[in-house]
């Protein structure tokens, strides 16, 4: 007996219509292309195209959709506004007559888990001056060109930005 799919976390409706609706154009793409457009072959292939996707539904539930386009949006804004400040940053010190510089890597632990590390991780590595190592074991080894910059504190930022955007919920004492 299969669990029905969770409940979506911002509308509280289980995402089952946009599954049918994807998995039902998918096989019909498929059949139509096995049958080469011939259109007396439906027939046959509405039924074959409504078990297919029954079956796939069976056998690979829709999983729940987590993700907040508005979170998506506000994201963005810190990314851009982040960037520039970072590459001000980055111009100012290569400026310098002197560079002084202090690179080193960072270890910071993760808050977030599964695809959001990843995101996180590409999301720091695009900002100047810092470049993602590896995540693993739910750390993130990170090079900076300033140690002495607040970077994980604008990686906690960035971190907090993107458990919203997935609709994971943080430890409060983890900052």
């Amino acid at each position: 007996m299969s669990r029905p799919a969770p409940l979506h976390a911002a509308t509280g409706t289980r995402p089952v219509f946009g599954a049918l609706a994807w998995r039902t154009l998918v096989f019909a793409f498929l059949w139509w292309v096995l049958v080469g457009g011939y259109l007396g072959s439906w027939y046959v292939g509405v039924p074959s195209i409504a078990l297919a996707v029954w079956s796939s539904m069976k056998l690979s539930p829709p999983p729940a959709l987590r993700f907040s386009p508005l979170a998506l949006l506000t994201f963005f804004i810190f990314f851009i506004v982040q960037s520039l400040k970072g590459g001000v940053q980055v111009a100012v010190m290569a400026l310098r007559p002197t560079l002084d510089l202090h690179p080193a890597q960072l270890d910071l632990p993760l808050r977030v888990s599964g695809p959001a590390q990843l995101v996180l991780a590409s999301a720091v590595s695009l900002m100047p001056g810092t470049l993602a190592m590896t995540v693993e074991n739910n750390r993130l080894r990170l090079h900076v060109l300033d140690a002495r910059l607040p970077i994980a504190r604008d990686v906690r930022a960035a971190e907090r930005r993107i458990a919203r955007i997935y609709g994971q919920e943080l430890a409060e004492g983890d900052e």
